[in-house]
């Protein structure tokens, strides 16, 4: 991309925020996992606010120290935002907790085609078929290796549906605000923390309390758990500041495919180390996907080619035209 998209990422390359993502991702994950399944720890909403807290007070500090510019962005906007990726992350928590793995795992699929869907039809973003066809195969190997036990209910199906369109929405609005307002993904990332904080801060207690039963106030864990959520909470800075860069430089569409690539490590992480049972069709399912991520890249780096083509083209006939 551009130099525009160079200065929107935060002068963060595309190879980086992609490594940073995936690898922040996946350590928070089992920093997650061992805190929740290990420790019981129940307040996971209110986690997810004490992440944001800690990210907007690390990039309040590096702005102060010269790292970045703070631009100002009207309230109004940051403030939407904020509550819509809130949503997103209180009714994600929400499907998973009234829903099988099977059907959750079901929904975060859905994320891409209805990302995809939503950017052709109101933003008028095209997709090649090179890339459509990439993204079935990957959703399709995904799938196979992830979705089990699919159980089916009202109320997990309303949430799981609306924690797609939140998702969807939240992930193409942090791109299109960063082009919209001028802003790099840290800049905006800085703007709308202390409002996704005071959100889910708000979200947590009905929430935790729906799921499982979480009372922040009759908490009373070891110093070796909030040791670890300390960790979580440091890993989240780098999580939350590789998504914003990676939908900044990328896309949506791309947020979500490595997303996805995620998952595959993790779960090739949980048959190496902790010994979980590797069947047929995980083993096909996990190949499918790479295949589907190589394809991706690949009708990507064509489709960004083709463009930067005709962007040049346009320019000489427009040069030309004006001799």
């Amino acid at each position: 991309m551009g130099d525009d998209a160079d200065d929107r990422s935060g002068g963060v390359s595309a190879v980086s925020a992609l490594s940073l993502s995936v690898v922040s991702s996946v350590s928070l994950v089992i920093v997650n996992k061992r805190l929740i399944s290990e420790y019981g720890f129940r307040e996971v909403t209110f986690l997810t606010a004490m992440h944001m807290v800690l990210t907007g007070l690390v990039l309040r500090f590096a702005s102060k120290m010269g790292y970045f510019e703070r631009k100002p962005v009207a309230r109004g906007e940051v403030i939407k935002f904020g509550i819509l990726n809130s949503a997103s992350v209180a009714l994600l928590n929400l499907s998973l907790g009234f829903n099988s793995i099977g059907f959750y795992q079901m929904t975060k699929l859905s994320i891409i085609p209805v990302t995809v869907g939503l950017q052709m039809m109101y933003f008028n973003k095209k997709f090649s078929a090179g890339v459509k066809m990439s993204l079935m195969v990957l959703i399709f190997g995904v799938g196979v290796s992830t979705v089990t036990d699919v159980q089916l209910n009202a109320t997990g199906a309303v949430l799981g549906a609306l924690s797609v369109i939140t998702t969807s929405l939240g992930q193409i609005l942090t791109g299109s605000l960063q082009q919209k307002l001028g802003l790099s993904s840290t800049q905006l990332l800085c703007a709308s923390a202390p409002w996704m904080a005071l959100t889910l801060a708000v979200l947590a207690p009905p929430v935790d309390g729906a799921l499982n039963g979480g009372d922040l106030l009759k908490a009373n864990y070891p110093p070796e758990v909030l040791t670890i959520a300390a960790i979580s909470c440091a890993l989240a800075i780098a999580v939350n500041f590789a998504t914003f860069a990676v939908i900044g430089k990328c896309s949506a569409v791309t947020y979500q495919v490595v997303g996805h690539l995620k998952t595959i490590l993790i779960l090739s992480f949980g048959f190496v180390v902790f010994g979980d049972p590797l069947v047929a069709k995980n083993i096909l399912g996990i190949a499918l996907a790479l295949v589907g991520m190589v394809l991706y890249a690949r009708a990507e780096l064509r489709d960004r080619a083709a463009a930067a083509r005709a962007a040049v083209e346009d320019d000489a006939t427009r040069a030309k035209a004006s001799a």
